[in-house]
């Protein structure tokens, strides 16, 4: 079995399963009476958890990959970012369903009291049009360059998700702040490439200037 053979039959499986244990560990916790005592808002913290940690996953195979040269690990990008999707949409259904029992009314009166969730309403929304555009097909019909310009919205999901995080604990904010920290040498890191392919081509056009 060749390398790429043994990634995508046995590693990307693996990681696939892998994701799928919090949500088990959940349903488990729910039917076997393991949640604390206030098991709505266990299953919110951690869906919540997991879709930030699931969007700074994603965020870092690009780095990963340059850094590594494991060109294979691009593979994992578009799993890892459906499965932020998958369990945003679980943190933000119960809070629709479990928690205002889709009282629209109350929903809005409740976002001006409590700003967090505007923020996490934007990086859910944000997530949206990713989900969407994830297959190949669609890739191919946007095109490359209009489909990389959309999904550099996940750098906005990002940051929105780790503000939704910071304004809704009260006094613990260890926890925000670390993923707010990643998430800001993930987005400098892609600035500073930026930066430095951008002073290559100026620095190319003017040695092509003083040949000429």
């Amino acid at each position: 079995m060749t390398q790429a053979q043994w990634f995508r039959r046995v590693v990307k499986p693996a990681l696939f399963i892998s994701a799928l244990m919090p949500l088990t560990w959940l349903v488990y916790g729910a039917f076997t009476d393991q949640l604390s005592a206030n098991p709505l808002d266990d299953i919110t913290d951690e869906t919540g958890t997991w879709t930030l940690r699931f969007i700074v996953i994603t965020l870092s195979i690009t780095p990963l990959r340059r850094i590594t040269g494991w060109n294979q690990l691009l593979q994992l990008r578009r799993m890892f970012g459906l499965f932020a999707f998958f369990y945003g949409s679980l943190h933000f259904f119960t809070y629709l369903y479990f928690d205002k029992f889709f009282e629209w009314n109350e929903i809005l009166a409740d976002i001006p009291k409590r700003p967090f969730i505007l923020a996490g309403f934007t990086a859910f929304s944000l997530m949206i049009p990713l989900a969407a555009t994830s297959t190949d097909r669609i890739t191919k019909w946007m095109g490359g360059k209009r489909w990389q310009l959309l999904h550099r919205l996940i750098y906005i999901t990002a940051i929105a998700g780790v503000i939704h995080y910071l304004w809704l604990v009260k006094a613990d904010t260890q926890r925000p702040l670390t993923y707010g920290a990643i998430v800001a040498v993930l987005l400098l890191y892609r600035v500073w490439e930026w930066a430095s392919k951008r002073m290559a081509k100026l620095g190319q056009k003017e040695k092509g200037e003083i040949i000429v």
